[in-house]
């Protein structure tokens, strides 16, 4: 299990074309992608399961934990991401609620865009 940064001050601004807005990168895939939209409620659970294919969670709102193979749980909010291997056990708990954009395909290389998260998570 990885942990990475998306949030605002891990991005870069831009300001070509008289924009003023913050973008951090994310993913980019060279085959297929499935993406969704995961509302997990207060007390919520997606319950303990192997990834069938490389996964990232991007969390937007609200803050849970999570935990791969045997492991304690974790800490995650948003603006962290989560990233699975194919074939990883995991499970993902909020007490609040969150809501997440989960990317799943064969060619995820989250490390190729975005900002590792510092350990003492």
């Amino acid at each position: 299990m990885e942990f990475y940064r998306f949030d605002q001050e891990s991005g870069k601004q831009i300001t070509k074309f008289g924009s003023d807005f913050v973008m951090s990168r994310i993913i980019q895939t060279s085959g297929n992608a499935h993406i969704g939209c995961m509302h997990i409620p207060a007390n919520g659970v997606v319950g303990y399961h192997q990834a069938v294919s490389p996964q990232l969670m991007l969390i937007m709102t609200g803050a849970g934990r999570v935990r791969s193979g045997n492991d304690d749980f974790i800490e995650v909010k948003a603006g962290e991401a989560v990233f699975w291997e194919n074939g990883e056990w995991h499970e993902t708990i909020s007490e609040i609620g969150l809501t997440a954009i989960v990317i799943e395909s064969e060619a995820l290389n989250p490390s190729a865009y975005m900002t590792p998260k510092e350990s003492g998570l």
